[in-house]
């Protein structure tokens, strides 16, 4: 099978690109025709337009595939209490059923902790991996120089969630942009489309509060990955973010860390030539 050819049991129309993947109906979109395969996992409230910047410029030396993460906009919405392992499965699922694997992989906040477990359970998936800022607070929990930092930021997690658990999702959502992904005032400056998108997907990251294991992954496993790894950061994101990737640094093997220092938690919508032109020179002489 050539790479980029759907597993039976793929639909691709030119409106809505389904495929069943772990179980679950995950919409997808597939921009370019040459080059290694190339995906991207978005991160907490979104879905695949928070990538809408940098296709386009990525598209000219991959075959870029985004899709809606299960629970989020188009994709299907389960019952169930959802995970980031879950995530993870679902991700690898879809990569299989389209072909695509192994592929360069790159991932932005909750999306980059969903890449890193999903490199620790099965990096026979990867060609590379980029992460940007992934969430896993837990990876500090032994260090008592953060250890102020990392109660404030659970606070704030659980702040976002009682709102939400009160049935406020606008509300919610305000209060994720402004005191966990980017700062004061930053909700009012998002256009009316992403505001509503946060707010229909603001149930999923009430579910990644009670995942257990959300906030961790295996460190041991990840020490044992050997794919080319790009661990960056942004100069301007909230404080906690660059410890997880400096602890993450100390243990993938064949990894570097790169800072955005103009930039922080999106730098693929806050600088998007520049993402595209990182990503590129890492990852296409790779393939």
């Amino acid at each position: 099978m050539r790479p980029w050819q759907a597993q039976p049991g793929a639909r691709r129309c030119a409106d809505l690109p389904r495929v069943q993947a772990n179980g679950v109906d995950l919409y997808y979109e597939i921009t370019g025709d040459h080059g290694d395969p190339l995906v991207l996992i978005h991160g907490s409230w979104g879905d695949h337009r928070n990538w809408d910047l940098v296709v386009p410029g990525l598209s000219k030396n991959f075959r870029v595939l985004t899709y809606d993460r299960r629970g989020h906009s188009q994709s299907e919405k389960t019952a169930t209490q959802g995970s980031y392992d879950e995530d993870a499965q679902d991700a690898a699922a879809l990569m299989a059923r389209l072909g695509v694997s192994p592929a360069h992989v790159v991932g932005n906040s909750s999306g980059s902790s969903i890449a890193l477990k999903l490199a620790a359970k099965q990096p026979s998936a990867f060609r590379s991996l980029v992460v940007h800022e992934p969430p896993l607070w837990d990876l500090l929990a032994d260090d008592p120089s953060t250890a102020p930092r990392m109660l404030d930021t659970r606070n704030r997690m659980e702040a976002v969630a009682g709102m939400l658990r009160s049935g406020d999702r606008s509300g919610g959502a305000r209060l994720f942009v402004e005191t966990l992904a980017h700062g004061p005032g930053e909700w009012e400056k998002m256009p009316p489309q992403l505001k509503q998108t946060f707010i229909t997907n603001a149930d999923t990251f009430l579910d990644q509060t009670r995942d257990p294991t959300g906030l961790n992954v295996d460190l041991k496993a990840l020490s044992q990955f050997r794919k080319p790894t790009l661990l960056t950061y942004g100069g301007k994101s909230p404080p906690p973010f660059r410890p997880v990737i400096e602890k993450l640094a100390k243990v993938m093997p064949n990894s570097k860390v790169e800072a955005y220092p103009d930039d922080g938690h999106t730098p693929h919508n806050s600088n998007p030539n520049e993402f595209v032109r990182r990503v590129t020179r890492f990852a296409e002489p790779l393939g």
